[in-house]
Order: structure tokens, then sequence, then C-alpha cells
């Protein structure tokens, strides 16, 4: 679904120099041209055009994996041809499909028997997921209150302002409150206490966050399970605990082990987690895994047979690629626990290479944590001047591309700009990143404010120590354009006047 604007009225065709040795024509843009064209010209005009797309490699703003092993390469290529839903037909990936929900249901400590099967899915990533554990939750939800001769039409959800958008999406789409607990500056996830407190009878679940989008930071799943139990037992109610592991569900089983967040917890009946991310596999991958079956109700089971043979099935979209499912099996076989261990280990190592680097500048707060998610957000300390939108704009000057947001309700007056720190980006990149942001902040230095200016008022608006007045004054949009241009050709001028000709 395209939201934005297309393009001008001047600009509808594609226009290709390589392409024009088989094609003297140009090609509409937004409408399919009446006649074919060779394969060749087809594949330089998209070729030609992708080339002005970011380097993936340097997209420090996704948590996304870019890199994978030819190997593993050359089976996604292999697979890309396969539809997952043809069961019957592909009966060796529906394999592999159940044996990753089985290795993820054991990493997270689910209570298997020995020959017990675990309960869970492939999705194209934890949004997915995440729609189906909650409609999951709402829908027992729905079965006890009806049971109990209860309303059951205002479920509502509890959850931190911190999560992700997929949680208001799935609260929108499927006619669910979501009640979100605020955040404070220096505290930008859910506190677990006043969670505890929004919660009523009409709550399905509380959502905890393995893994904050904005810092990287755990939620305490462990001191919000002991106070729900509490309610609970005070209340009569059973409310439960969805874990959303995102980001954080392939690290804290390696790098913090002793950390109870999953299910362990009596109270976690389900977790997501995206194999897309830490699971280091290419994008278009996620898993939702339940405590054991009684937690996801029969009834939202479709059976089909018209593939071929009776084929449960549990998720919102049909057909979709085998490629990714085979991909996360070869990591999962291939890494093993070690390789996992030694990975996320090294990512760890050079977050703090970087947010090491970032100290020594003296001009950024850190507002990410040690435990969490290999990522450093970070802030400057003085913004007064300019801001961190800024520093990612020229970030991109030197193909960097490093997100800068400001925070939730009710710390929005706070501005970070984050670095993901995946598999593929090593120290000798990070030490690269820290001497970039380095050159970026002494050319920031030498431009003009984009903020206000200062004018002094002269003596007769002394004050009552006799000192000059600095009185800060809004500058108009036209007053701000004009003057960083102006501070721009007095840059690039400067520059030309130290610069040798080569």
């Amino acid at each position: 679904m395209v939201l934005s604007h297309a393009a001008s009225d001047s600009d509808v065709s594609v226009h290709s120099t390589f392409a024009s040795r088989y094609v003297r024509t140009s090609l509409p843009r937004f409408k399919m041209p009446e006649n074919s064209i060779p394969k060749e010209a087809a594949y330089q005009i998209i070729n030609d055009e992708l080339m002005l797309d970011g380097n993936p490699r340097l997209n420090l703003a996704s948590f996304v994996t870019t890199w994978m092993e030819p190997e593993c390469d050359k089976l996604i290529m292999a697979s890309i041809n396969k539809n997952y839903v043809d069961m019957d037909e592909y009966p060796v990936t529906t394999e592999l499909q159940n044996r990753c929900v089985n290795m993820i249901a054991h990493l997270f400590n689910a209570p298997l028997g020995e020959t017990e099967t675990a309960v869970g899915v492939g999705t194209v990533g934890s949004s997915e997921a995440i729609m189906l554990a909650g409609l999951a939750f709402k829908r027992k939800w729905q079965n006890k209150r009806k049971a109990e001769g209860k309303p059951f039409d205002k479920p509502n959800i509890v959850t931190g302002a911190n999560v992700q958008v997929c949680w208001e999406k799935f609260a929108r789409y499927f006619e669910v409150e979501l009640k979100e607990v605020k955040l404070s500056e220096g505290y930008y996830v859910m506190d677990p206490e006043q969670a505890v407190e929004m919660v009523d009878e009409n709550t399905i679940c509380v959502a905890a966050i393995l893994g904050s989008t904005l810092n990287g930071e755990f939620e305490d799943v462990k001191l919000l399970n002991d106070l729900l139990v509490l309610k609970n037992k005070e209340t009569g109610w059973d409310t439960p605990i969805h874990v959303d592991a995102a980001s954080g569900g392939f690290i804290a089983p390696f790098l913090y082990p002793e950390l109870e967040w999953d299910f362990r917890l009596p109270l976690v009946k389900s977790i997501n987690v995206s194999g897309h991310k830490y699971g280091l596999v290419y994008a278009g991958i996620g898993w939702v895994v339940w405590r054991n079956k009684e937690d996801l109700p029969e009834e939202l089971i479709f059976h089909i047979n018209y593939l071929g043979a009776d084929q449960p099935t549990f998720t919102l979209n049909f057909s979709k690629g085998s490629s990714q499912v085979i991909a996360q099996y070869y990591q999962l076989i291939r890494l093993g626990h070690e390789g996992y261990r030694n990975v996320m280990e090294n990512c760890r190592e050079n977050m703090i290479v970087l947010r090491e680097g970032l100290e020594k500048t003296g001009r950024f707060n850190i507002v990410s944590k040690d435990e969490g998610v290999p990522l450093v957000a970070f802030s400057l300390k003085d913004s007064s001047s300019h801001t961190e939108f800024e520093i990612s704009d020229m970030l991109r000057r030197y193909g960097w591309i490093v997100p800068a947001y400001t925070m939730p309700p009710n710390a929005q007056h706070i501005t970070v700009l984050r670095v993901v720190i995946r598999e593929d980006f090593s120290r000798t990149l990070a030490e690269r990143l820290v001497i970039d942001i380095e050159k970026v902040i002494r050319e920031l230095d030498e431009l003009p404010s984009r903020v206000i200016h200062k004018i002094s008022l002269g003596e007769e608006k002394s004050d009552a120590n006799g000192d000059n007045l600095m009185v800060t004054v809004k500058k108009t949009d036209m007053e701000k354009q004009r003057e960083i241009i102006n501070g721009w050709k007095k840059f690039v001028s400067d520059r030309k006047k130290t610069n040798g000709i080569c």
C-alpha cells in the first residue's frame, strides 16, 4: 500500500542509458508498458535504480540480519520457489519448521515432557506472531467470561509506552483497548508496579518487552510475574503474561542464561521472537510458541484438505516462502549454543567499543543499558545549538544510516540516536563510526545554530548586577534556512581555501 506521493507530473517515465541499447523509448513509471523488453534491459533498469538504495551493512537503524554464510544463501535460493503452506507436497520443509519450533520452545524452557511436542508456528515476523498470540489471549478471555455469564465486549491489554507499533496495530485491528504505562526521563521501559496497578478484570494479558526498540533494555519480567501472581491471588483473576522477545529472545539465553524471563515463570503463557533479528536469518521469519496446548484455543486453528491432506493452520496469511524457515534451521544446527553464544558475545564487545568511543568525545549521554540488546542509544549533552536529527542527517554523507527519534510519552522531550550492533558490525566499523561522528560534530560546531540566536541589548538594558543581558529569540523558518545556507557556503568556501588541488 503506497501512502506517499508518487512523482511529479513531469517525471512519469523511467530512462536508462544502458538499456537504450535494447529499448529506445522510455518506460511508463506507474503503468504497465504495452510491449515487452529484453531481459537484459529489464535487469539493467532495475539494477541502476537499486544502486541508489543505502548499503544494508551500514544501516544501523535496523535489527534485521543483513549477512548470512554463502552456504545458507545457496539453500535459500534452492528453496525460493517452494510454498511453505503446501505441507503435503513439501513434507520435509514442514518437518524442519516443527524442529525449529521445538528447538526454540526448549531454548525458552517450555515445560515439555520427553515425548511431548511444542506448540508454536513460524510467521513472517514478530508482528504476525504478536497478532496470533493476542488473538489467543482474547479468545481464551472471552470464553472464560462467557462461561461466567459476564460481559466480554471490552478487552484490554497492558503494555509500556515503549512497545513496537505492532501492538498498537493489534489493539486497533482487533478492537482491544491498549492501556500504556507512560515512561519518564531516565526510565524508558514499563514499570511493573504501575503495569499491575492498571490490570483489571478485562485485561487479557500484560505484555512485557525483552529488548526495548528504544534503548535495548530488558523489562523486569520476573518482578512483573511475582506482582501479578499476588494480584491474581487477591482478586481471583488469572491475568497472564506475554513476552515480546522479538529482539532479545535469541540474546538472553546465551548472554544471560540465569535471567528468568521465559516459561520458567508460571504466568508466561506465550513468547514471540524474530528469527530475522538475532536469530540471524534474513528478513521474513518470526516465531511464536505457547506454554502448552491449553493456551492456544482449538477454535482458532483451521483444518484444510484441498492441498492434498488434512493440514492444521493458524496464521494470518496463507502462502509464504519456505526459504526463511530452512535458513533458520540451518543457523540453529550450524551454530548451536556455542556459535550463538560467540556471536552474541562478539556483538556485546563491539557495543562496548562504540559506547566507550562515544563517551570519550565528552559530547553524549548514553541512554542504553549494559544488559540488554547489543545497541548504543545516546543523546547530546547540549542540544541548544544543534540536534540529534542534524547528526543523523550528516552521517548519511559518510554512508551511515543512524536514526534519531523522540521517546514516547511522557519522555517525548528526549531525543536519541541509536546504533544497533549486528553480527556483521565489526570492531573496525565501530571505531570508524566514532571517527565519523567526531567529524560531524566538528563540522556542526563551525555552522551557525539552527535553533536560536542571541542578541546583546547593550548597557542600557543591563540587569541588577550591571551585566549585559542575552535574549534568546526564536527565528522564523526563512531566517533559519537563510542562515543555514550562508553557513554552508562559508564552510565550503573555507574548505576550498585550505584544500590543495589534486
